[in-house]
């Protein structure tokens, strides 16, 4: 069986997929090389390394998160999370301009040819 890989960058894998596959991993869902398989992601060495940007296990000291924290480590945690979410939320509203200016674009060009072939593109429905 031949296996088509194609090459990748991390800038393949956009935030919502890395947060998916760490969730699946944590929650016992995927292993580490099923996520692999079923993502297509090539090396394990990348899944890590989002379970540690973004899960919830303390690789340092190697326990769970869910562990007694002093108030330091709750607020230096909280503001990692305000971190990602500004990051998250910098992101979608990106994706959202794009989606807004691509939209402007495609009326501009209807309304263009619309006028330029003397035709109606844009379907009128009727109220029911």
């Amino acid at each position: 069986m031949e296996k088509n890989y194609k090459k990748r960058t991390q800038k393949d894998y956009n935030l919502s997929l890395k947060l998916q596959v760490v969730k699946q991993i944590e929650s016992g869902e995927l292993s580490t090389t099923q996520a692999q398989r079923k993502y297509g992601i090539q090396a394990r060495s990348t899944v890590v390394s989002w379970l540690r940007k973004y899960g919830s296990f303390d690789w340092e000291n190697q326990t769970p998160l869910n562990m007694v924290k002093t108030p330091e480590q709750k607020i230096m945690e909280l503001e990692q999370k305000v971190r990602l979410l500004e990051k998250q939320k910098a992101y979608l509203e990106d994706q959202v301009d794009k989606k807004d200016q691509k939209a402007i674009l495609f009326d501009m060009m209807i309304e263009l040819a619309e006028k330029e072939y003397n035709i109606s593109i844009r379907k009128n429905s009727k109220p029911k």
